[in-house]
């Protein structure tokens, strides 16, 4: 049972009459809406500017000002200008719960917007929805922040790890028949979330290993060493960029072939090419690095950053190079860029006086267009983000999708293809209201 305190405001011995201290309403005058004015909507966000989940997802919450700044430049939203206001917790839980009661008690955030990592979101999830703070589209596949009933202010965004462990394990069912398989995937939701998906379409049989590591591990020796042991021709990896970049090149250090199949969070191309060129004992160029994941298996809910002829992938690079010069057009930063499009769309359905609620009410509504290659699951009775996704192989700095985008439930439905039509940018690269 979660309890909402709110300690009233003291009289003091002048009889001033001093403004609540209600956290629920964020600090902020009696009638006003924390973190609006009138020129200005400010949210808040944690993100990994530090720690081993850096190294592609400190680019995330850059994106996200980028597009904002964009969308400030062309006037707003309803006249007011965003801020995203992001902190770093290093991948570190008890930073994230640090900064995050930051946002919410001292800069008075109107919403968290894109808290990057499960281990981490998960220890503020419980404490904003207490606070009645929007807290959307967590940066995260977890099937937990799908719980409308217990987490109402909370939605996802990508594909949670349950679909997405179905869209895997269905591709390499039919890809690699009677072949053995081995799961890497890291400790906890993440992990697994993305095997109870595998598990669902995978025949027990065929998975002869199943290794977890730690987030933060700098050693996988023990992990490799039994998947090797178990002769797996297949292994698929729940795993962070860092990660996946040590599993590789244990792949090489034990002579292993199988071939590589990994989730999302953990196959941006520009970030692992980078991770295994600074890995490599020699200091490796990126160029080397990317040749090490050439045919690597994975899947995307967004287009390829690669695919210039898409007009999403137009208008985030323009946005990019005008906001942001110093990123690189990845996977991560075109993730960011769709999340900040989408909340626009959210706040603008809000209303041009918005509330907390309004915003929740307004994602509840559902139907959302924006980039991505499936729709989105949003709904009263479900906050979970995309409903599915599109495999994808790694081919030079880029992927290259196969087949079609396919979608899926969160429990044993079949995974199905997805036929509608993609949407294409509006010509200014902002949503209408």
């Amino acid at each position: 049972m979660r309890l909402h305190l709110c300690v009233g405001a003291v009289l003091t011995a002048l009889s001033v009459t001093v403004t609540s201290a209600c956290t629920g309403s964020g600090g902020s005058p009696s009638g006003s809406t924390p973190g609006v004015t009138a020129t200005t909507v400010t949210v808040g966000g944690h993100a990994p500017l530090t720690g081993p989940a850096a190294p592609g997802f400190m680019d995330y919450p850059v994106a996200i000002r980028a597009y904002f700044d964009y969308v400030n430049a062309n006037g707003g939203v309803y006249g007011r200008k965003l801020v995203y206001d992001y902190k770093d917790d290093a991948y570190n839980p008890s930073k994230t719960v640090a900064v995050v009661h930051q946002l919410v008690e001292q800069d008075n955030v109107y919403a968290i917007l894109a808290g990057i990592g499960t281990p981490t979101h998960s220890k503020v999830v419980d404490y904003l929805n207490a606070q009645h703070v929007p807290d959307l589209f967590v940066s995260s596949g977890c099937l937990c922040w799908n719980q409308p009933g217990s987490l109402p202010y909370t939605f996802g965004f990508p594909t949670d790890y349950v679909r997405e462990g179905k869209i895997l394990g269905s591709y390499v069912k039919s890809a690699f028949p009677g072949k053995k398989i081995a799961y890497f995937s890291q400790s906890g939701d993440f992990g697994e979330n993305g095997v109870k998906g595998l598990d669902t379409v995978l025949p027990p049989s065929s998975v002869v290993s199943r290794q977890t590591y730690e987030p933060g591990a700098i050693d996988i020796t023990p992990q490799m060493t039994a998947i090797a042991q178990s002769k797996a021709d297949v292994i698929i990896a729940f795993s962070i960029g860092s990660a996946t970049a040590m599993l590789r090149l244990a792949q090489l250090k034990f002579g292993n072939t199988a071939q590589l199949v990994v989730s999302y969070p953990g196959s941006d191309p520009v970030t692992l090419s980078k991770l295994l060129a600074s890995y490599t004992k020699q200091g490796g160029t990126a160029a080397q690095g990317n040749a090490l994941i050439q045919g690597m298996i994975t899947d995307a809910y967004l287009p390829p950053a690669t695919d210039t002829s898409n007009s999403w992938i137009a208008l985030f690079d323009k946005v990019r190079a005008q906001y942001a010069p110093s990123l690189p057009l990845s996977t991560t930063v075109l993730s960011g860029m769709a999340e900040a499009y989408t909340f626009v769309q959210a706040l603008q359905r809000a209303g041009k006086n918005p509330t907390r609620q309004s915003i929740v009410n307004a994602v509840e509504q559902g139907g959302f267009t924006g980039p991505g290659l499936v729709s989105f699951a949003f709904s009263k009775s479900s906050h979970a983000g995309y409903a599915g996704s599109q495999i994808a192989v790694v081919k030079g700095n880029g992927l290259a999708l196969q087949g079609q985008p396919l979608i899926t439930d969160d429990g044993t439905g079949p995974v199905t293809p997805y036929a509608s039509p993609p949407a294409t940018a509006p010509a200014q690269g902002i949503p209408s209201p």
